[in-house]
Protein backbone atom coordinates (compact mmCIF):
# COMPACT_ATOMS: atom_id res chain seq x y z
CA UNK A 1 0.00 0.00 0.00
CA UNK A 2 1.33 3.44 -0.92
CA UNK A 3 2.09 5.83 1.92
CA UNK A 4 0.42 9.24 1.83
CA UNK A 5 1.82 12.41 3.34
CA UNK A 6 0.53 15.58 4.96
CA UNK A 7 2.50 18.33 6.67
CA UNK A 8 2.05 20.88 9.43
CA UNK A 9 4.30 23.62 10.75
CA UNK A 10 6.78 21.32 12.48
CA UNK A 11 5.53 17.83 11.70
CA UNK A 12 4.96 15.34 8.90
CA UNK A 13 2.18 12.74 8.89
CA UNK A 14 2.66 9.52 6.91
CA UNK A 15 -0.19 7.05 6.40
CA UNK A 16 -0.05 3.34 5.59
CA UNK A 17 3.32 2.84 7.29
CA UNK A 18 4.19 -0.73 8.28
CA UNK A 19 5.26 -1.57 11.81
CA UNK A 20 8.61 -2.82 10.52
CA UNK A 21 9.21 0.52 8.80
CA UNK A 22 8.44 2.37 12.03
CA UNK A 23 10.90 0.18 13.92
CA UNK A 24 13.59 0.89 11.34
CA UNK A 25 12.98 4.64 11.63
CA UNK A 26 13.19 4.41 15.43
CA UNK A 27 16.65 2.90 15.13
CA UNK A 28 17.65 5.44 12.50
CA UNK A 29 16.39 8.35 14.64
CA UNK A 30 19.06 7.59 17.25
CA UNK A 31 21.35 9.53 14.92
CA UNK A 32 18.84 12.41 14.79
CA UNK A 33 17.76 13.04 18.39
CA UNK A 34 15.81 16.18 17.45
CA UNK A 35 13.12 14.08 15.76
CA UNK A 36 10.17 12.68 17.71
CA UNK A 37 8.21 9.74 16.31
CA UNK A 38 4.65 8.72 17.17
CA UNK A 39 3.11 5.61 15.63
CA UNK A 40 -0.53 4.58 15.84
CA UNK A 41 -1.67 1.58 13.80
CA UNK A 42 -0.20 2.57 10.45
CA UNK A 43 -0.04 6.34 10.94
CA UNK A 44 3.37 7.85 11.64
CA UNK A 45 3.99 11.39 12.83
CA UNK A 46 7.51 12.83 12.65
CA UNK A 47 7.79 16.01 14.70
CA UNK A 48 10.64 18.46 15.15
CA UNK A 49 10.35 20.16 18.57
CA UNK A 50 10.47 23.96 18.59
CA UNK A 51 12.63 25.98 21.04
CA UNK A 52 9.63 26.80 23.28
CA UNK A 53 8.90 23.09 23.54
CA UNK A 54 12.45 22.33 24.67
CA UNK A 55 12.52 25.16 27.23
CA UNK A 56 9.50 23.83 29.12
CA UNK A 57 10.57 20.21 28.71
CA UNK A 58 13.90 20.87 30.43
CA UNK A 59 12.37 23.03 33.16
CA UNK A 60 9.80 20.42 34.16
CA UNK A 61 12.52 17.77 34.05
CA UNK A 62 14.55 19.86 36.49
CA UNK A 63 11.50 20.22 38.74
CA UNK A 64 11.09 16.44 38.85
CA UNK A 65 14.78 16.00 39.71
CA UNK A 66 14.50 18.53 42.54
CA UNK A 67 11.45 16.77 44.02
CA UNK A 68 13.09 13.34 43.88
CA UNK A 69 16.22 14.71 45.56
CA UNK A 70 14.33 16.52 48.31
CA UNK A 71 12.19 13.42 49.00
CA UNK A 72 15.42 11.39 49.25
CA UNK A 73 14.13 8.89 46.69
CA UNK A 74 15.77 7.05 43.80
CA UNK A 75 14.69 7.30 40.19
CA UNK A 76 15.50 6.02 36.74
CA UNK A 77 15.26 8.79 34.18
CA UNK A 78 14.88 7.60 30.58
CA UNK A 79 14.30 10.90 28.78
CA UNK A 80 12.71 10.44 25.35
CA UNK A 81 13.23 6.69 25.22
CA UNK A 82 10.98 4.99 22.65
CA UNK A 83 8.14 2.92 24.11
CA UNK A 84 6.25 0.65 21.75
CA UNK A 85 4.17 -2.51 21.65
CA UNK A 86 3.98 -4.65 18.51
CA UNK A 87 0.72 -6.28 19.61
CA UNK A 88 -0.93 -2.86 19.89
CA UNK A 89 0.87 -1.47 16.82
CA UNK A 90 1.50 1.72 18.80
CA UNK A 91 4.55 3.56 20.01
CA UNK A 92 5.83 6.97 21.02
CA UNK A 93 8.65 8.93 22.56
CA UNK A 94 7.67 10.98 25.61
CA UNK A 95 9.39 14.29 26.22
CA UNK A 96 10.66 12.88 29.51
CA UNK A 97 9.81 9.75 31.48
CA UNK A 98 10.78 8.32 34.85
CA UNK A 99 10.65 5.27 37.04
CA UNK A 100 10.27 6.44 40.63
CA UNK A 101 7.85 4.15 42.51
CA UNK A 102 9.06 1.18 40.45
CA UNK A 103 12.69 2.22 40.10
CA UNK A 104 14.01 -0.95 41.74
CA UNK A 105 12.22 -3.11 39.14
CA UNK A 106 14.34 -1.64 36.34
CA UNK A 107 17.48 -0.66 38.23
CA UNK A 108 20.57 -1.38 36.13
CA UNK A 109 18.57 -2.60 33.12
CA UNK A 110 19.61 -1.25 29.73
CA UNK A 111 16.86 -3.09 27.88
CA UNK A 112 13.38 -2.71 29.34
CA UNK A 113 10.61 -4.87 27.88
CA UNK A 114 7.04 -3.83 28.72
CA UNK A 115 5.98 -7.45 28.25
CA UNK A 116 7.81 -8.21 31.48
CA UNK A 117 8.76 -4.92 33.12
CA UNK A 118 6.44 -2.23 34.47
CA UNK A 119 5.85 0.89 32.37
CA UNK A 120 7.24 4.24 33.56
CA UNK A 121 5.57 5.84 36.57
CA UNK A 122 5.54 9.32 35.05
CA UNK A 123 5.76 10.83 31.58
CA UNK A 124 6.00 14.49 30.59
CA UNK A 125 4.07 15.59 27.51
CA UNK A 126 4.75 19.06 26.09
CA UNK A 127 1.98 19.63 23.57
CA UNK A 128 2.31 23.30 22.68
CA UNK A 129 1.94 22.73 18.93
CA UNK A 130 -0.55 19.85 19.31
CA UNK A 131 0.23 16.42 17.94
CA UNK A 132 -2.01 15.19 15.13
CA UNK A 133 -2.25 11.80 16.85
CA UNK A 134 -3.93 11.00 20.14
CA UNK A 135 -0.78 10.44 22.17
CA UNK A 136 -2.73 10.15 25.43
CA UNK A 137 -4.50 7.05 24.11
CA UNK A 138 -1.10 5.52 23.35
CA UNK A 139 0.11 6.26 26.88
CA UNK A 140 -3.06 4.56 28.12
CA UNK A 141 -2.41 1.48 25.99
CA UNK A 142 1.20 1.29 27.23
CA UNK A 143 0.01 1.59 30.85
CA UNK A 144 1.98 4.67 31.91
CA UNK A 145 0.61 5.44 35.38
CA UNK A 146 0.75 9.24 35.24
CA UNK A 147 1.18 11.87 32.54
CA UNK A 148 1.78 15.60 32.98
CA UNK A 149 0.56 17.43 29.89
CA UNK A 150 1.55 21.06 29.32
CA UNK A 151 -0.14 22.89 26.43
CA UNK A 152 1.50 26.29 26.88
CA UNK A 153 -1.29 27.60 29.08
CA UNK A 154 -2.08 24.89 31.61
CA UNK A 155 -0.38 21.86 33.10
CA UNK A 156 -2.83 18.97 33.55
CA UNK A 157 -2.14 15.85 35.59
CA UNK A 158 -3.64 12.59 34.36
CA UNK A 159 -3.66 9.38 36.40
CA UNK A 160 -4.46 5.96 34.97
CA UNK A 161 -7.54 4.51 36.67
CA UNK A 162 -8.86 1.16 35.43
CA UNK A 163 -7.02 1.65 32.15
CA UNK A 164 -8.42 5.14 31.49
CA UNK A 165 -6.83 8.51 32.24
CA UNK A 166 -8.64 10.73 34.68
CA UNK A 167 -7.61 14.30 35.36
CA UNK A 168 -6.43 14.85 38.91
CA UNK A 169 -5.83 18.02 40.89
CA UNK A 170 -2.54 16.62 42.25
CA UNK A 171 0.16 14.10 41.40
CA UNK A 172 0.13 10.53 42.62
CA UNK A 173 3.92 10.28 42.32
CA UNK A 174 4.47 13.55 44.23
CA UNK A 175 1.31 13.91 46.38
CA UNK A 176 2.19 17.43 47.55
CA UNK A 177 2.31 18.94 44.05
CA UNK A 178 -0.58 20.24 41.96
CA UNK A 179 -0.63 21.29 38.34
CA UNK A 180 -1.25 24.88 39.41
CA UNK A 181 1.88 24.78 41.60
CA UNK A 182 4.04 23.86 38.63
CA UNK A 183 2.34 26.48 36.48
CA UNK A 184 3.08 29.16 39.05
CA UNK A 185 6.80 28.46 38.74
CA UNK A 186 6.77 28.08 34.95
CA UNK A 187 5.33 31.59 34.76
CA UNK A 188 8.37 32.98 36.61
CA UNK A 189 10.86 32.08 33.90
CA UNK A 190 11.67 35.71 33.11
CA UNK A 191 13.60 35.88 36.40
CA UNK A 192 16.25 33.43 35.14
CA UNK A 193 16.38 29.65 35.00
CA UNK A 194 18.76 29.01 37.90
CA UNK A 195 16.91 31.46 40.16
CA UNK A 196 13.69 29.65 39.28
CA UNK A 197 15.13 26.23 40.15
CA UNK A 198 16.43 27.55 43.48
CA UNK A 199 13.03 29.06 44.31
CA UNK A 200 11.32 25.80 43.41
CA UNK A 201 13.70 23.81 45.62
CA UNK A 202 13.01 26.11 48.57
CA UNK A 203 9.27 25.68 48.04
CA UNK A 204 9.58 21.88 47.84
CA UNK A 205 11.57 21.75 51.08
CA UNK A 206 8.72 23.50 52.79
CA UNK A 207 6.36 20.79 51.58
CA UNK A 208 8.36 17.65 52.35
Amino acid sequence: MIATLSTQKNSVILNNIRWETYQYLVQDSEEQPNKRLTYDRGILEIMTPLPEHEVYKKLIDRFVLVMVEEMNKEMRSLGSCTWSCQDLKQGLEPDECYYINHEEAVRGKLNIDLNFDPPPDLAIEIDITSSSLNRMSIYEALGVAEVWRFDGQFLSIYQLVDGIYQMSDKSGVFPFIKGEDIMRFLQQLEGGEMALIKAFRTWVRGKV
